[in-house]
């Protein structure tokens, strides 16, 4: 379906639940250019009142315009539906939460798993070419994370500052850990903490593992 910029004017409107009055009472302009947008006889209309009018309602020009460009929050009308969601290989390898797992070099991706753009974008601020999903297994992350619990791994973060969970090759095989900087340390050091207090803390140099991504997200079943 193609929107236009009607469409969408009317969609952020009912979105933030203004009228049109309001709008324009908002950006300062008058009535009438609002309700033109809105009738679909403003095909070219004023630039500086169509600025004043993204500034009311938060969005980019380019976006009322073309559907292109930043909404503050929710966009309220997607041009595309195969855009409103970005699909996340899944990598038929585990990370093991106890002694390690081989790596595979040659992996075979399994069924994508599906995640709103938006969310994408504004919550977790990924690259979609940048994330993978991933299972884990063991006992050494509970109670955060459980035995054939799925993760969303974001392979461009590798840095441990600011410390959460990664997914990392520690030398004997793939583990899930909690990683923390050990500041003032030359070369550089982390430390490699469970979840599970069974399981002792372990420091390393930061040559030493080779970190895979961070773990951004979480799922099991019930």
């Amino acid at each position: 379906m193609k929107y236009t910029m009607a469409d969408r004017l009317k969609a952020r409107t009912r979105q933030l639940g203004l009228n049109a009055g309001q709008v324009a009472e908002m950006a300062n302009i008058n009535r009438s250019f609002v309700y033109d947008i809105m009738r679909g006889r403003s095909g070219n209309p004023n630039l500086e009142k169509l600025d004043k009018l993204s500034d009311a309602i938060k969005v980019e020009r380019n976006w009322l315009l073309h559907g292109m460009g930043d909404v503050e929050g929710e966009n309220p009308i997607m041009e595309d539906p195969d855009e409103a969601f970005v699909a996340v290989p899944s990598v038929k390898l585990t990370a093991s939460m106890g002694g390690g797992r081989e790596v595979i070099e040659d992996v075979e991706h399994g069924e994508p798993y599906h995640f709103q753009s938006s969310w994408i974008k504004h919550k977790l601020q990924a690259d979609p070419k940048n994330l993978k999903i991933m299972h884990v297994e063991g006992d050494s992350m509970m109670p955060t994370l459980h035995d054939g619990d799925v993760v969303l791994v974001d392979v461009g973060r590798k840095s441990p500052t600011p410390p959460g969970i990664f997914i990392l090759h520690d030398g004997m095989g793939l583990v899930a850990k909690r990683l923390e900087n050990i500041p003032n340390n030359d070369p550089p050091m982390v430390r490699v903490i469970s979840d599970n207090n069974f399981y002792s803390p372990y420091e390393r140099t930061l040559d030493e593992v080779n970190i895979i991504g961070k773990v951004r997200w979480y799922a099991r079943e019930i």
